[in-house]
């Protein structure tokens, strides 16, 4: 494995270079490639291009985009410079923008767009070290846009001005790279809702790359969906797997209109995403059997309930089952044969008649989804297994880069998130300090090459998230089986994390339900949920007084 991923990258052109790297829609919607070549001659002329500017090692470069195939041109770039993105999406606050961007140092950023622009000018002031500002969209017209005192230039600008560069000066930059060196800082929510910059090196990232191979089977002219946001590191860490596996990224939306057609036009073979995607797709495939009704909807329970039995029975004979407790596994394997042979007929019957048409709406080429960015609901991941679609759950943090623990290809055991990741260590911590035995909670703890260089300018949060021995403490509550699977059953801090993978701490949030006169409690919930709610306690004396007022 290549020490960096700029050199990943030039390597992989090399072995692969007329394969898709990318597919990307244009302006009438069509998905058009983009070559392993293309990519690499792409990212070395947008970073001559930038080095113009004055981009150099060891700076900051923020990048405010959503998913595009452009962003993960400007990310290679800035990498190849030795510099570290500073990424956000376009969903971000003016004020989020001017923390990021401020704290960073950043003095040139990347801007999908002008609305992105405007954001940032509305903060110019309070930004002295920001001077410059690329904007990606190529509808922006930098003529009708009072851009104050930032100098604007536009992407198309920046690659053509590298285009007749030398490329071996950036291939030289390139060859500078070390492991270690800072690639990105990625913001992530504190405790007391102040945005934390996690440190990330190549070294984070090509752990992963090189492991989660050995987990799934990946490579050559398999396609993965793009549908998180791309500056995620859930995401980005399966940006550099299809790099590293000469495998292509094909750009969606999570939006489920665009994602079944998106799915139909690109056949994908895999696709990572957060709970509530796979959510939305069971929910969907629910909505449509309930409106039909009838003997369809007769049917298709029927099979779900004959699909999910046959399912437990094949993780029984199979050894798959999260033993939490000792199990015997040759009861267990007495138990299941019977209903897994007797089930089969009606299991291939319900494939053809049920499950047929949903895989075929997955594209027809589906392998499997990776989940993760939350737990993943125990009804939807019996669902996909009633329907024969797998279904990975994996775990991590940010500050691992994220991946910690993922459910093995070829040995999945539903209900969990999978043995440690090759080359990680896991513990689980009790109250008491001693570590927990299967089948016991604590706080779940994890060391290996992929845990974050720190957070950015802030030392003494550092220490308090890593021990003197690189022990990260994940802040969740977990449990391991007598295989050493582990399962996520709660969170040992206040941050909620949504079914969509949006962290959110609901401090801030309780507090300003207290300003009202007719709370006196308020406490914000939400865990692998949808959306938020609260559980709230009146003030019956307020309240009575304004029910007379109001008769």
């Amino acid at each position: 494995m290549e020490p960096t991923i700029p050199k990943l990258l030039k390597a992989i052109s090399q072995k692969h270079s007329e394969s898709t790297a990318q597919m990307h829609k244009d302006s009438e919607g069509v998905f058009q490639p983009t070559t392993f070549s293309e990519l690499y001659s792409q990212a070395l002329q947008f970073a001559s291009g930038l080095k113009k500017l004055g981009v150099k090692r060891e700076d900051r470069v923020g990048l405010i985009s959503d998913n595009r195939q452009e962003w993960f041109v400007a990310d290679l770039a800035i990498q190849c410079l030795g510099a570290a993105d500073v990424p956000r999406g376009c969903d971000s606050t003016a004020d989020e923008i001017n923390y990021i961007l401020d704290f960073s140092g950043c003095s040139i950023t990347l801007l999908e767009n002008e609305a992105q622009l405007k954001k940032v000018i509305s903060k110019a002031s309070s930004m002295p070290a920001l001077k410059k500002a690329i904007v990606i969209d190529p509808a922006f017209n930098t003529a009708k846009t009072d851009t104050g005192k930032l100098e604007i230039h536009t992407y198309a600008s920046i690659l053509e001005s590298g285009r007749d560069s030398d490329a071996a000066d950036i291939e030289a930059e390139i060859e500078k790279g070390n492991p270690d060196d800072t690639m990105t800082l990625i913001y992530t929510s504190g405790t007391t809702g102040e945005p934390k910059g996690v440190m990330l090196t190549h070294t984070n990232f090509l752990h992963q790359v090189k492991g989660v191979p050995e987990l799934i089977h990946v490579g050559p002219g398999d396609r993965w969906l793009a549908v998180l946001p791309v500056w995620h590191s859930f995401e980005r860490i399966m940006q550099y797997v299809a790099l590293g596996t000469g495998s292509t990224l094909c750009y969606s939306k999570p939006i489920g209109s665009v994602l079944l057609a998106d799915m139909q036009l690109v056949k994908p073979t895999w696709m990572a995403s957060v709970p509530r995607i796979w959510e939305s797709v069971r929910d969907g495939v629910y909505r449509k059997v309930n409106n039909t009704g009838g003997v369809k909807k007769g049917l298709f329970l029927f099979f779900v309930a004959v699909g999910s039995f046959w399912g437990t029975s094949a993780c029984m004979v199979q050894g798959r089952m999260a033993r939490y407790r000792k199990r015997n596994r040759k009861l267990d394997f007495a138990m299941g044969i019977i209903p897994y042979i007797l089930l089969w007929p009606l299991k291939a019957l319900g494939d053809i008649l049920v499950f047929k048409a949903i895989k075929e709406k997955l594209g027809g080429h589906f392998v499997a989804g990776i989940s993760g960015g939350g737990g993943l609901p125990a009804h939807v991941d019996a669902f996909f297994q009633a329907a024969g679609i797998l279904l990975l759950e994996g775990y991590g943090l940010t500050e691992s880069a994220p991946v910690l623990s993922l459910r093995p290809q070829d040995r999945p055991v539903p209900g969990t998130i999978g043995p440690a990741f090759p080359g990680t260590e896991l513990k689980i911590v009790k109250e008491d300090g001693e570590e927990a035995q299967p089948g016991e909670t604590g706080v779940l703890y994890a060391r290996g090459p992929q845990i974050m260089k720190g957070y950015y300018r802030k030392p003494e949060l550092t220490a308090e998230a890593v021990d003197k021995d690189g022990w990260l403490n994940t802040g969740d509550l977990s449990m391991k089986t007598h295989d050493e699977e582990y399962t996520i059953v709660g969170r040992a801090k206040d941050t909620i994390v949504l079914l969509g993978g949006e962290n959110i701490e609901p401090a801030p949030i309780e507090e300003r339900l207290k300003l009202s006169p007719y709370i006196s409690l308020a406490v914000v919930v939400g865990q692998d949920k949808k959306f938020l709610g609260a559980l709230i306690l009146v003030d019956p004396d307020n309240v009575k007084t304004w029910a007379g007022e109001n008769n």
